[in-house]
């Protein structure tokens, strides 16, 4: 129940954004409502209307609504409304009627009376207010330090202090999970996340600074609060619907020593829009730090970058918008600025961030050209490149040359390969790409290293601030990572939410059947996840030199279309774009389009600028790549090891992800989650305003209305059987007999059952009875009529009393009137009279005479008084010695009969703990020998399960002998087939005039190596392939030999020909060198599968260990226990010896006392 306004006092001026006032809440429960009669109905524009029923005619309801429309709709389009006590309710849960238009009008009226923060069970949902509101401020955080999450109104702040509170008690991990669309909330709640905790569990303790290093430290709190200026600056940037939307999601883990004070913090990154840094929407713009560097508030950073304040000076920052009006970029520049000291980034560190972001904005100047009669690019112009080499630490000539002409490695030989201007536009914005998306990885590394303070730690709560479910237009690679992000978070949701509820109902000892919501969605995880899934298809996909979308898509209808209901044909529409398939995700159904997906997931970078790069003047840039396995890796390690180093380093994007997401799931699942759901109610961020349509969509995408869903096919309603029987007792009072005590549930269960309601909508626990959703409103509106009733009938007696005491003070003040009228009347006749005039005259003298007696008699008294109370004083005195001897006897009675009795007291309680750690000791026992019972039926299976996997192991042996004869077999082929290629090359050179007949057979050999490329895991076939085809190639090379005299006068011509044959040639070994490394990726995977075998194999070992570490401990409990046994018999017999020895002492006490 909501506290009184004297309670919310210490809330400030927060009050009124936080809760209802008392007057409020009174009139809310004054207001007429008619529970039959008030719905909302559905409605074509506003989805959901207020009513009132007119009539019903044959399964149709006529409803007129607030706005005077009259609609006639179906029964199942009408919905009930909660009782005015309702309206504005704090947590949506407790509703008698759950429905969507329920909440969304709970939402709807607590946003236009600025209450942002509302319950709904285990969420807390949060709608963007668009303005500033005085809730987060100091004297709130403290308002709420200690506050159970029913004593204080719904807030960001009280779902923290419960985080910081179970973490404290339960001694375990927890979580706070933030999501929402873009323009939500999320950054700012994540904010006041930290804020709380750094206010609440501040150390204390200032860090030194370290003027050696140059650096300029903060506190731990400042550091951590300064992680997110600089994180905004770096991955935060304005969208269509947010102008400080972050671009990125994060997991920020907070740790606490064992007193609950901070320790240490880290962040984890999650999915940065790299394509932003290249590419904006003409409504949007880049990342921040870009504009606050050229905002001029430090001018000389614009010397140092060799840059000008005008961003549409720089193509890459200047495709949108390139000002904000909510954002101030100089002052934010300053903050950045901060924030890299506070962070305690070298002066160095510093320099080649600043120029390392001025270098991309430079590289998006970068212009080429193709150089004539030829596809060769090459640079127009090498001011822009001068620049850019300089920010780098590179050299101009050397970082253009490896643009144009980057070097591949075939064989064991560099070739360099030849670039048109759309390749190396693609490859610079690749860098660009890389280079930006590496320093902001590197800047977490270094902030985590800079948190980790070193101190004791020994739980975290953890923030994860990530972005909702995307249903676009448009929806590529981004949004399938994104969506599979939020779909294993409501999977992990939904099980949560319904283990609570199933351990509730367990507890209650309530018959329920368990259903596991989790598995709703498995469906669909498991066809993006799972092995042949379609990241799975797109990471062989990637393997593929020659795959394209088109055989991407290809290959994932064939393998899912017709075979799981979650993936789709798209719907063409008009107007809408291109889609490739569609998936059936729980907020809805999506359509993909997968247009150069397999690019962006191999995401493949120029290595020859790569290693221009790891040998980079700026130690930060070389830094950065220096892990990057490109070609100079693959020259240092030589031979097949240097293959296999670059074959490992080779990690997809999709890959990567899934096993950032599984370390995310898996540290979830180790934390008591507490969740926060983001809304944004309008599209036009516009202050108080509500677009029901897009509310509700959000309430579905992110799991409101799920858990709802799942609330109601429970027991969402639950009340105290005390609570019940005295709120509900009034409905049958007959039912519980007046002066007779009866234990509340057995109240209950009677008073429940002399209801006519449907009595399968409830049940009956230990101390709580549980109701489906709506019953629970039943009873409160026959509760009301009964109380309606009840006061009709009270009111009626009431008036009648007051109107009869009212006619008897009535009568009262007639007859008084009467009597003083006469009284009156009587005076002003006698007044005149002789004999009145001699009584007035007497009546004063009479006074004084007796006035003089009553003195004599007070002296008299007064004479008297002041004996006694000479004779009392002396007795007091004489009392008083005689009470002090006695107090200090009984004080020395008291000291001696309490040491006794906390004598007493202490064996009582030691033989209380004995007796407890006995019954423990005995609980452990038979808890071990249960458990090494089961200790030793897994040990059976074990063992089975170590057989067959030994069975296995061999079989699997036996397959990697064949591969390894396979491959070696392969190996020799492809060595004779190079050897026939560099014949071939040699004959070619003679055959000056064969040019034309030379080009089909070139196309002959161009299909044979396609054949080759799609058979690549029948490597023999494919070998035999290439080797006919070399065969018939050099037949007709033999035939060629004897037209060579007629084709004397193409000569000219038949030169040039060759020596693009001759580059085709390179190219065939090229792809050879291709299909040798695939070879080793098959090699690799044997090698894993010998590792999963010497795994399974240790896991057997390591469980007959387990279970005879069990043994010995059972036999050490065992132990154990007979000495406390023996210990519990000792304190007993001390106990009854102190028992006998206190009696004797309180019957001496008593003895003495009489």
């Amino acid at each position: 129940m909501s506290a009184p306004d004297a309670d919310m006092a210490a809330f400030g001026e927060a009050a009124p954004y936080l809760r209802k006032s008392e007057k409020e809440r009174i009139e809310a429960q004054n207001k007429p409502f008619d529970a039959k009669t008030c719905v909302f109905v559905v409605h074509p524009k506003e989805s959901y209307v207020k009513g009132k029923i007119e009539s019903k005619d044959a399964g149709k309801v006529t409803v007129k609504t607030e706005g005077g429309e009259t609609l006639t709709v179906k029964e199942d389009q009408i919905f009930s409304m909660n009782p005015p006590k309702y309206d504005k309710i704090e947590d949506m849960a407790m509703m008698t009627h759950l429905h969507e238009p329920a909440v969304l009008y709970n939402l709807k009226e607590r946003y236009a009376a600025w209450m942002i923060y509302t319950y709904s069970g285990l969420f807390c949902v949060t709608v963007n207010p668009y303005k500033w509101l005085p809730v987060y401020n100091p004297e709130v955080v403290l308002a709420y330090r200690g506050k159970k999450r029913q004593e204080a109104p719904p807030h960001i702040f009280s779902i923290s202090d419960n985080a910081y509170q179970f973490m404290l008690t339960d001694r375990e991990n927890q979580s706070i999970l933030i999501t929402g669309e873009s323009g939500a909330g999320k950054t700012v709640n994540t904010k006041r996340v930290i804020q709380y905790f750094a206010t609440i569990a501040a150390s204390g303790e200032k860090k030194k600074e370290e003027k050696s290093s140059g650096k300029m430290k903060g506190t731990l709190e400042d550091q951590i609060i300064s992680a997110n200026p600089l994180l905004e600056a770096f991955g935060n940037a304005k969208t269509v619907r947010n102008d400080n939307s972050s671009r990125f999601g994060k997991f920020i883990r907070i740790h606490f020593g064992a007193t609950g004070k901070l320790a240490s913090a880290d962040i984890e990154t999650y999915l940065l829009e790299k394509s932003r840094v290249t590419f904006q929407l003409k409504a949007e713009r880049s990342y921040h730090i870009f504009y606050q560097i050229m905002s001029n508030k430090k001018p000389e950073l614009i010397d140092m970058l060799l840059i000008t304040t005008n961003p549409y000076d720089f193509h890459y920052v200047s495709q949108g918008e390139v000002t904000v009006p909510s954002i101030d970029d100089q002052e934010e520049l300053m903050a950045t600025d901060s924030a890299i000291d506070i962070l305690g980034f070298t002066a160095d560190e510093k320099t080649a961030i600043y120029k390392l972001t001025g270098a991309v904005m430079h590289y998006g100047n970068l212009k080429f050209k193709q150089k004539q009669r030829e596809e060769q690019a090459e640079p127009d112009g090498t001011e822009v490149a001068d620049k850019a080499a300089y920010l780098t630490g590179l050299n101009s000539a050397e970082f253009l040359k490896a643009l144009c002409y980057p070097r591949v490695k075939v064989g064991n030989e560099y070739v360099t390969k030849g670039q048109n201007v759309t390749q190396v536009n693609n490859s610079v914005g690749a860098l660009a790409k890389a280079m930006f998306e590496k320093m902001f990885l590197w800047m977490v590394v270094r902030i985590n290293q800079q948190l980790d303070t070193k101190q004791p730690r020994q739980y975290f709560i953890g923030v994860l601030d990530i972005a909702g479910f995307e249903i676009f237009d448009f929806n590529s690679f981004e949004q399938l990572c994104i969506n599979f992000t939020n779909e294993k978070l409501q999977q992990f949701f939904n099980h949560h939410m319904f283990v609570l509820e199933q351990e509730e109902y367990k507890k209650e000892g309530i018959e329920w059947e368990f259903i596991d919501f989790g598995m709703d969605l498995a469906a669909c995880i498991e066809l993006i996840e799972k092995p042949m899934g379609i990241f799975s298809i797109l990471e062989e996909e990637c393997m593929f030199p020659k795959a394209t979308d088109t055989s991407f898509k290809n290959k994932l209808y064939d393998q899912h279309l017709g075979k799981s209901n979650n993936f789709q044909k798209p719907k063409p529409g008009k107007g809408k774009a291109e889609a490739h398939f569609s998936l059936v995700h729980y907020a809805g159904t999506v359509d993909y389009n997968i247009s150069g997906w397999l690019e962006k997931n191999k995401d493949p970078l120029n290595e020859t600028v790569i290693g221009l790069y790891q040998k980079s003047s700026v130690k930060t840039l070389a830094l950065l790549f220096a892990s990057y396995g490109g070609a100079d890796a693959d020259a240092g390690g030589g031979g097949k090891k240097g293959g296999k180093k670059k074959g490992s380093s080779f990690q997809t994007v999709s890959a990567l992800f899934r096993e950032n997401l599984n370390k995310l799931m898996a540290n979830l699942r180790s934390t008591h989650p507490h969740f926060v759901r983001c809304i944004i109610p309008n599209e036009t961020k516009t202050p108080g305003a509500m677009e029901h349509e897009l509310v509700l969509h959000q309430l579905r995408c992110n799991g409101v209305l799920e858990g709802i869903r799942i609330c109601r096919k429970g027991f969402p309603s639950r009340v105290l059987y005390a609570d019940f029987k005295q709120r509900y007792r009034v409905l049958n009072a007959s039912a519980i007999p007046e002066g007779q005590f009866m234990d509340n549930k057995k109240a209950s269960e009677k008073l429940l059952g002399s209801i006519d309601v449907d009595h399968t909508q409830y049940r009956f626990g230990h101390t709580k009875v549980f109701f489906k959703a709506g019953l629970l409103g039943l009873l409160e509106e026959m509760r009301d009529d009964k109380l309606a009733e009840i006061i009709t009938r009270t009111q009626a007696r009431c008036r009648g009393f007051l109107m009869r005491v009212e006619y008897k003070k009535m009568v009262e003040r007639r007859e008084s009137i009467f009597c003083i009228q006469y009284n009156v009347r009587s005076f002003m006749n006698v007044k005149h009279w002789p004999w009145m005039k001699l009584f007035f005259k007497i009546k004063p003298l009479l006074k004084s005479a007796e006035s003089e007696k009553e003195m004599a008699n007070m002296k008299e008294e007064f004479e008297k008084t002041k004996e006694e109370l000479a004779k009392s004083e002396a007795k007091r005195k004489e009392l008083e010695e005689k009470m002090v001897a006695l107090v200090q006897e009984k004080n020395d009675l008291q000291l001696q009969v309490q040491a006794e009795a906390d004598s007493l007291a202490d064996a009582e309680e030691r033989c209380d703990q004995l007796i407890k750690t006995k019954i423990q000791l005995e609980a452990k026992i038979k808890e071990v020998t249960e458990r090494a019972e089961d200790e030793e039926e897994i040990n059976a299976e074990l063992t089975a399960k170590k057989r067959k996997l030994e069975d296995e192991c061999s079989e699997l042996k036996k397959d990697i002998d064949d591969l390894e004869l396979t491959l070696a077999k392969v190996e020799k082929e492809k060595h004779a087939t190079e050897n026939k290629v560099k014949n071939l090359t040699e004959e070619m050179a003679a055959l000056d005039e064969t040019i034309a007949k030379l080009t089909k057979e070139k196309k002959a050999l161009q299909e044979a190596h396609q054949q080759t490329l799609d058979d690549l895991q029948v490597e023999e076939d494919k070998v035999n392939t290439l080797t006919k085809a070399k065969t018939k190639l050099e037949q007709q090379v033999r035939e060629l030999e004897g037209e060579v005299d007629a084709e004397q006068k193409r000569s000219a011509e038949a030169v040039k020909g060759v020596r693009k044959y001759e580059r085709r040639v390179k190219e065939l070994t090229y792809q050879s060198e291709e299909d040798r490394k695939n070879v080793l990726r098959l090699q690799d995977l044997v090698d894993k599968l010998q590792m999963k075998v010497k795994s399974y194999k240790r896991q057997a070992e390591e469980a007959e260990e387990l279970s005879n570490v069990n043994l010995s401990k059972f036999r050490k409990i065992q132990h154990e226990l007979e000495e406390a046994e023996e210990r519990a018999d000792i304190a007993e017999s001390q106990v009854n010896k102190l028992r006998v020895k206190s009696r004797d002492i309180h019957g001496k006490k008593i003895e003495e006392e009489e």
